[in-house]
């Protein structure tokens, strides 16, 4: 590997944050909140203060904004007291070693199991009975992998009641110590399910017209803001996207309104996954950023992309200019010093697909560090 010196590795202000370098953790659902309440334990915490880095950002594995939001088995929650005081051991770990940490904030909507929101139907924009008959699409419950649960449409008297869920767990967020927060609006959670006509067959003010499907997106960021102002808060998304059954007629046209409207806010950044992922596996190997590329040219504020990137293609793309930040996921689950690593030049450790969903420390805090990996390497030589 080449030692990359350039633009991964020049400061950047992002929001009120000042960063040193442009390597950031994306979220990463990893299953490790095992124990009852959905609280944030001792596990969580060396494996995020392992993978800190003075001026370095870290966002969050998606965190449940409610018990009926929250269809994944073992992910922490961000509605409990006790759930602020887990986050906030671990908030305290990366401020100490001085990085900066947003929250990414979850609703699984249709995407979950009964078994994992306390019994309660999943809801979504609309019925689509279609996505629960379907045998390849699992969710992680607390007795394995199972199909998804019927879903219900959310009655639009209900949507002002999650828009206010989302609300309490930007407070939440807040008393957790977090610097901001990321709402998950891609990979067919909640609002995506709202922004894709794919899904989205609703007649009233949610649905129809791309005006009408972006409304529930843009209402919870008015909550957002309203909590932390716009410097503060980002949204992810994932323009042309299909995990999770999502598709839509015109992926361009959506993506590019809602970008624009985007723009009102004043956010900390725009985080993009690009459409050559699919859930965590690269599906279309090569393909170049074009969500962000093609996003760059409406919204106005600082771009932060996602999706199978290597240290190579990030410089590249950070290079021409189409994002300013780049994600990583799965590299940085197997490097705790994935900065360093990069910066550096040095080997990257291999991940361990078969550990992503598990529920211990085998490939979660076991990584080695570039010193630790040298180490056994010349205690075997010698």
């Amino acid at each position: 590997m080449k030692t990359l010196t350039n633009k991964l590795f020049r400061p950047i202000q992002v929001g009120p944050m000042e960063l040193k370098h442009r390597v950031v953790m994306g979220p990463l659902t990893r299953s490790r909140s095992v124990q009852p309440g959905n609280i944030p334990g001792d596990l969580m915490l060396e494996y995020y203060s392992q993978r800190a880095s003075e001026g370095g950002l870290i966002v969050s594995e998606a965190t449940s904004i409610s018990v009926t939001g929250g269809g994944w088995f073992a992910a922490p929650g961000m509605y409990s007291d006790e759930q602020v005081a887990g986050w906030k051991k671990i908030t305290d770990a990366v401020h100490q070693k001085r990085g900066y940490m947003f929250s990414q904030l979850w609703h699984t909507g249709r995407a979950g199991h009964v078994d994992s929101t306390n019994g309660a139907t999943p809801v979504s924009s609309s019925v689509n009975p279609e996505y629960w008959q379907d045998p390849t699409i699992l969710e992680s419950t607390p007795h394995g992998w199972r199909q998804p649960s019927p879903h219900r449409a959310l009655d639009i008297t209900e949507i002002p009641g999650i828009v206010e869920d989302y609300r309490n767990a930007a407070e939440h967020a807040k008393a957790a110590g977090f610097d901001g927060v990321e709402l998950h609006a891609g990979n067919g959670y909640l609002p995506d399910q709202f922004l894709q006509d794919g899904v989205n067959r609703r007649t009233d003010m949610y649905g129809g017209p791309i005006e009408n499907r972006s409304r529930f997106l843009l209402q919870v960021m008015e909550a957002l803001v309203s909590v932390w102002g716009g410097n503060r808060v980002a949204v992810r998304i994932a323009p042309g996207g299909r995990w999770n059954g999502m598709s839509d007629s015109d992926p361009d046209a959506l993506f590019d309104y809602v970008a624009n409207e985007l723009n009102q806010f004043g956010l900390a950044y725009l985080h993009i996954i690009e459409p050559r992922v699919r859930g965590n596996v690269v599906v279309a190997e090569g393909q170049y950023a074009i969500g962000a590329a093609r996003l760059r040219k409406i919204f106005k504020g600082t771009i932060i992309a996602a999706g199978g990137f290597e240290p190579g293609t990030a410089e590249e793309v950070v290079e021409k200019g189409d994002a300013d930040l780049v994600a990583f996921g799965r590299l940085f689950l197997a490097n705790p010093d994935l900065p360093k690593r990069v910066r550096l030049g040095l080997p990257l450790n291999a991940y361990d697909r078969n550990t992503f969903y598990t529920f211990d420390a085998h490939g979660y805090t076991d990584y080695p560090f570039y010193e630790q990996h040298s180490e056994s390497i010349t205690t075997a030589v010698h």
